[in-house]
């Protein structure tokens, strides 16, 4: 089974976003039993918060939900508990290794760095705009995939 953690700061927009189109692609493939897919937020702000309305929004319209899914903060023992733990951007990098220390294992990584243009994920806490968030969790959530059925991690 592959473990995958997405993080963002407060796990209301960007990383429940991309937990959610992740269980989305792998279902819609037949393959959502190799996978165990959860998100966190490095901070504590919204912690016990749902998802916000953007996201659940915008992921309702390509028929995806979010019910059931409130905030939850990493914590360091999610390192061993993951084989991937996917931020949203780089600041969210640098706090994910504040919390597990050293990357020993090269569990961490960023969303986009799987796609020909690697960069931060658009954050619409700030920008509002959750259709450009959502094709850049798309296009990030599709490269990962296709990551892992090149290093032969996919029984599929």
């Amino acid at each position: 089974m592959i473990k995958i953690l997405f993080v963002c700061h407060g796990n209301i927009c960007r990383s429940p976003m991309a937990e959610f189109v992740m269980k989305d692609l792998v279902n819609k493939k037949g393959i959502a039993s190799e996978f165990y897919i959860a998100s966190a937020a490095t901070s504590t702000e919204e912690l016990g918060n749902p998802v916000h309305y953007g996201t659940r929004n915008k992921l309702a319209q390509v028929g995806i939900s979010t019910k059931g899914k409130y905030a939850v903060q990493m914590k360091r023992s999610d390192y061993q508990e993951y084989d991937y733990i996917i931020g949203m951007d780089n600041w969210n990098y640098r706090n994910m290794l504040r919390i597990v220390g050293k990357d020993k294992e090269q569990k961490i990584s960023l969303l986009l760095d799987y796609t020909d243009h690697p960069r931060d994920v658009a954050d619409p806490w700030y920008t509002g705009d959750f259709e450009t968030t959502y094709q850049d969790v798309l296009a990030g959530c599709q490269g990962f995939l296709a990551y892992l059925q090149q290093q032969g991690k996919l029984d599929s």
